[in-house]
């Protein structure tokens, strides 16, 4: 069951399907999108429809689709407390995860991502097509990696950061909580917590 069915409820169901993983539905907040299906896999209720969410953890696993952090974390306490299991990750087939890496829960990989070896990927974190997570780089929870970025060996990111696409983080750096990095950005030294940077190299954007 994926949780959400807009772009990346999408993308989750196009990795499920790579791995012959079959997605008995969606669940999705928009009245719009009840009745209506994702290829041939229908919207089947809202996120607190109780008739389906007590089929999770009996007869299938909940995935879940989003880039809203609050939203996400309302949705894995109700499964924690609710339904008592975790969100499965979503690892496309044609991704490269090293056998020495560790991976947490509810996690979507695309297509083309690479995480090398002893890299440290925390839980429902989204990688994006063809991003590169380098040789022991620790990433903890809620944190986006925007397609074809590049994050450096032994670099720490931690809670709820965004890095835009095509941005690249040097190796060693740190990244604090809830940073953002801007598209194309190259990265060459620590971002403090809840701080914004652009640029190349990346220089903080100032409040205005």
């Amino acid at each position: 069951m994926v949780f959400g069915a807009d772009g990346l409820g999408k993308v989750a169901l196009e990795i499920f399907q790579s791995n012959d993983i079959v997605v008995y539905g969606f669940l999705d907040d928009d009245p719009e999108l009840l009745g209506t299906s994702i290829g041939e896999v229908p919207v089947l209720g809202s996120t607190d429809d109780q008739g389906f969410l007590k089929l999770i953890g009996k007869k299938c696993q909940a995935f879940i689709a989003g880039d809203d952090k609050k939203l996400k974390g309302k949705l894995v306490s109700m499964l924690n407390s609710q339904r008592k299991v975790m969100p499965v990750n979503a690892v496309h087939q044609h991704a490269y995860v090293s056998s020495s890496s560790s991976i947490g829960h509810g996690n979507l990989i695309g297509a083309g991502v690479v995480i090398n070896c002893d890299s440290k990927l925390g839980d429902h974190n989204v990688l994006h097509a063809n991003c590169t997570i380098d040789y022991q780089a620790t990433l903890k929870d809620y944190i986006t990696v925007g397609a074809g970025s590049t994050v450096g060996a032994q670099v720490n990111i931690e809670d709820g950061v965004f890095i835009g696409a095509g941005a690249t983080l040097v190796s060693g750096i740190s990244i604090g909580t809830n940073a953002r990095i801007g598209a194309g950005s190259v990265v060459i030294g620590n971002v403090g917590e809840n701080e914004t940077v652009f640029g190349n190299p990346a220089q903080k954007v100032k409040d205005r």
